[in-house]
């Protein structure tokens, strides 16, 4: 379903061993807004919720809940750092048009 970089996994990795509170997991959403009509959103999560698609990559545990699924399929995520920004970047094939920050599809 979603496939991680070795650099995401890193990033992953380092958020999750700096986290005030103890996480499980990474959490990968899909919601209405942004430039293109939606957005991704990002977040550690301690336990999986129901419904969740659980994709495991190196350690990392990727929960994507039942409505963002479809969205995500077939997904890779990276994470690259710049001299301007850092954050993680998405090549989603689902996308039918991207903004240029990147972050919102359409």
């Amino acid at each position: 379903m979603i496939t991680l970089t070795d650099k995401a996994v890193a990033a992953v990795k380092t958020a999750l061993s700096a986290a005030s509170e103890p996480a499980e997991g990474f959490r990968i959403m899909v919601e209405a807004g942004g430039c293109s009509g939606f957005k991704y959103s990002l977040g550690l999560e301690s336990v999986p919720r129901q419904g969740d698609a659980i994709v495991e990559t190196d350690g990392i545990k990727v929960f994507v809940d039942a409505g963002s699924q479809p969205h995500v399929a077939g997904m890779a995520v990276d994470f690259v750092t710049g001299i301007e920004s850092s954050g993680f970047v998405f090549d989603n094939p689902n996308a039918r048009e991207k903004c240029s920050c990147g972050k919102s599809f359409g």
